[in-house]
């Protein structure tokens, strides 16, 4: 029985590099790194992320930019801080699908090695509820 998401890995080239994109823009805590010492594929940090266990590990960078990606929730409140946190780091970012309107804000962004991140302000519930209401014709 599957008990919850156990972590996720990044393959990146640069590990220094992506810890202070999660650690400045994410607020990620560093809890291990492996120094010169190789127990799995190759050197590797893990970092806390609201809950979640990051691993990064160092590897060749993702052959290209595509939608595929991972999104962490935030407050609408901070998106403009998000943001802002983003572009200090010069990362790319990339334009947002449309939206319906309450379905909450998202920013699009890339690290250095082609994964592509999303910071996104609603829940499911919230999105499923604006579809459900989008759907459903309006009289007048």
């Amino acid at each position: 029985m599957i008990k919850g998401l156990s972590h996720m890995t990044f393959i990146v080239t640069d590990l220094d590099a992506m810890e202070t994109l999660l650690t400045t823009v994410l607020d990620a805590r560093k809890i291990y790194d492996s120094g010169d010492d190789t127990f799995s594929l190759s050197k590797e940090r893990f970092f806390d992320i609201g809950g979640l266990w990051i691993a990064t590990m160092q590897g060749d960078p993702l052959p290209a930019k595509t939608y595929n990606h991972v999104a962490f929730q935030i407050s609408d409140s901070d998106y403009d801080m998000y943001l802002g946190r983003i572009k200090s780091l010069d990362l790319e970012l990339r334009e947002g699908r449309a939206r319906i309107q309450g379905e909450g804000r998202s920013i699009y962004f890339y690290d250095y090695d082609n994964h592509m991140f999303e910071l996104h302000s609603g829940t499911l519930e919230e999105r499923l509820a604006r579809y459900e209401q989008a759907k459903t014709p309006h009289l007048g």
